[in-house]
């Protein structure tokens, strides 16, 4: 007997071919890795886009381009959790978009607006806010999952970009004087250094909207809203009093420790002489 004979036939498992189903599977799983991207593309291109028309002096359409952007952000990194797509690269990917749409993009529209007549003053003002946003944004992505969700260490990009942007927005005629351009250093320089600095800002990531609690925030939402939409000063109320908040609750914050520490003491005095 040959080995041939000796060796049992092989049992040949009919496959049927793919269907075109499993295809579409596919596409809609590639579709859905893609789509965060694209989101951050979204918001490079805002950017990008409110640089070239800064550059141009049409600030009015350069200024909405910093809130299309913050939109665009605050939804690529919610659909990648959702979406469970979440990846290294994504992060990187963020950030990277984030200094050029809420570093670069904030500091020229801001030159453009007001720091152009302070020369080298003005360009040195503006690269602080770059760096505080590069600095801030670095910062974030070796710190998360070590940090509460609940704060934001130092002021967020978003936030800071916002700031410049709503003032440009409410007036976009800007400043040609060197005095007038003067007041302008703050709306740079203190978004920057809050964004480097160790204040805490809340974050409204840990609000529960399935819990009884979200009500009254989804109510303040709507008010929110409607005040938007009544005039452009609010955008410029909501965008001061967020970067406001932070410095405001760590003064509170250390006032009442202080006031704790001195009760504290006197609680000591007392008991001290009670035993005398």
């Amino acid at each position: 007997m040959t080995d041939e004979e000796r060796t049992p036939p092989r049992i040949r498992v009919f496959t049927p071919p793919r269907r075109s189903s499993d295809k579409a599977a596919r596409r809609f799983r590639r579709g859905v890795y893609l789509l965060p991207s694209m989101l951050t593309l979204a918001n490079m291109f805002s950017g990008y886009a409110c640089i070239v028309y800064a550059m141009r002096g049409e600030l009015e359409k350069a200024a909405p381009l910093i809130g299309l952007a913050i939109i665009v952000d605050m939804l690529d990194g919610r659909v990648a959790r959702m979406t469970g797509t979440t990846s290294q690269f994504g992060i990187e990917f963020d950030s990277l978009a984030d200094v050029i749409s809420f570093g670069v993009a904030p500091a020229i529209m801001a030159f453009q607006w007001g720091l152009q007549p302070l020369g080298r003053l003005g360009w040195a003002a503006g690269f602080v806010f770059v760096a505080g946003a590069a600095i801030r944004l670095a910062r974030f992505n070796i710190q998360t999952g070590s940090v509460d969700k609940k704060w934001f260490v130092g002021l967020p990009s978003p936030a800071a970009a916002a700031v410049p942007a709503t003032t440009i927005f409410l007036y976009p005629q800007g400043f040609r004087s060197p005095l007038e351009a003067v007041a302008v250093l703050a709306l740079v320089i203190v978004p920057g250094l809050l964004m480097v600095s160790t204040i805490r800002f809340y974050s409204f990531k840990t609000v529960d909207l399935q819990s009884r609690r979200a009500y009254p925030v989804l109510a303040l939402l709507a008010l929110g809203l409607a005040l938007l939409s009544a005039h452009e000063i609010m955008l410029v109320v909501i965008a001061y009093a967020y970067m406001i908040s932070g410095p405001v609750m760590w003064a509170w914050s250390r006032l009442h420790r202080h006031g704790q520490e001195l009760e504290n003491i006197s609680t000591t005095k007392v008991a001290t002489n009670t035993k005398v």
